[in-house]
C-alpha cells in the first residue's frame, strides 16, 4: 500500500493544484465527469448488457401488467414476485461490474478526502494533537519522557497531557500564521514528525499519520506511515471538517464533498449512457 500511496500522491497533488484557490462544488464536479466515464465504460465493457437488456425489459412488462390487471389481486402478486425476482437478477448482473469499478474507485476517493473532507487551519485556530503508543511499550505506572518540538507560528495552549489508561499524549496547538509546519515529537528517545497546514486554500491535509498496516494506510496516504516496529502507533491532528457549497447552502461535514460527488457521477453516467451505448 505504501508503494501505491507514493505514486498517487504527486499525481494527485498535480492535478488538483488548478482548484486549490476555487470553491470545493468545482473541483468536485470536474472530478466527477472523468469518475462517471471511467464507471459507465467499465460497467459496458464487464456486464452482459444483453441480459441487463432483458431483465429491465422484464421488469416493465410486470410493471405493465400491474397497470392493466389493477382489478386482479392475484395477478397482481404474481407479477410483484416476478419483480422482485427479476430485480434481484438485475443486482447480480452488476456485481461483476463493480469488482472492476470499485478497487480503483475508492483509490480516487480516499485521495479525494484528503483535499475535500477537511479545512485547513486558520490563525487564531486551535487543534487537538495526539500521539497515540503502543500499550505494550510503556512501563506499567510510569510515564514516558515527552518532547515536542514548536516552530515558529505556532504554539502550544494546553500539554502534553499524558493518558495512561489509553496510552495517548495530548497537545492543544494554536496558530499564529499561515504556514507548512512540521511538528518533531520525540517519545522515550524515538522521534517522529506530524505535518500541519494552516492555509484557506483546496490543499492536501494529513488528519493522521497512520500505523504501518494496510488499512491504516488505505484510509490516511498523505504522510508516510510509522515503522512497524515503532512504539508510535499514529499521530492525529484535528483538522475542522470541509465544507462544499450548493445553489447557497454550506454543508460543513466531513464526508458531505462524497456525497455531491456521487450524485453528480450518477447523473453524468446516466446523461452520456446513451452517447456511450452502454444499457445500465
Amino acid at each position: 500500500m505504501k508503494l501505491i500511496n507514493d505514486l498517487l500522491r504527486p499525481v494527485f497533488d498535480l492535478l488538483q493544484a488548478p482548484f486549490a484557490g476555487m470553491p470545493a462544488i468545482v473541483g468536485v464536479l470536474v472530478w466527477s465527469i472523468p469518475v462517471g466515464v471511467f464507471a459507465l465504460w467499465v460497467f459496458g465493457k464487464t456486464s452482459n448488457q444483453v441480459r441487463i437488456a432483458e431483465v429491465k425489459r422484464r421488469i416493465h412488462a410486470g410493471l405493465f401488467e400491474i397497470r392493466l390487471f389493477n382489478d386482479d389481486l392475484r395477478a397482481i402478486m404474481k407479477a410483484q414476485w416476478q419483480i422482485l425476482g427479476h430485480v434481484i437478477h438485475y443486482q447480480a448482473l452488476a456485481l461483476k461490474p463493480m469488482i472492476f469499478i470499485l478497487p480503483p474507485l475508492v483509490l480516487v476517493m480516499v485521495q479525494l478526502h484528503q483535499f475535500y473532507g477537511f479545512r485547513g487551519l486558520q490563525p487564531g485556530d486551535q487543534a487537538l494533537m495526539t500521539v497515540q503508543l503502543d500499550p505494550a511499550s510503556i512501563t506499567r505506572g510510569t510515564r514516558p519522557d515527552i518532547a515536542l518540538d514548536v516552530p515558529e507560528g505556532l504554539h502550544v495552549n494546553t500539554g502534553p497531557v499524558w493518558v495512561p489508561s489509553l496510552a495517548q499524549i495530548s497537545w492543544e496547538l494554536g496558530v499564529d500564521a499561515e504556514g507548512d509546519y512540521d511538528l518533531p515529537i520525540t517519545v522515550d528517545g524515538e522521534t517522529a514528525s506530524k505535518s500541519l497546514r494552516a492555509t484557506d486554500r483546496l490543499i492536501r491535509l494529513s488528519p493522521e499519520r497512520p500505523p504501518h498496516n494496510f488499512v491504516g494506510q488505505l484510509e490516511w496516504p498523505s504522510e508516510q506511515p510509522l515503522g512497524d516496529d515503532s512504539a508510535i502507533r499514529s499521530i492525529t491532528l484535528g483538522y475542522a471538517d470541509g465544507t462544499i457549497g450548493i445553489l447557497g447552502w454550506d454543508f460543513e461535514w466531513s464526508f458531505a464533498w462524497m456525497v455531491v460527488f456521487f450524485v453528480l457521477t450518477m447523473v453524468i453516467a446516466l446523461v452520456l449512457r446513451k452517447p456511450m451505448g452502454v444499457e445500465l
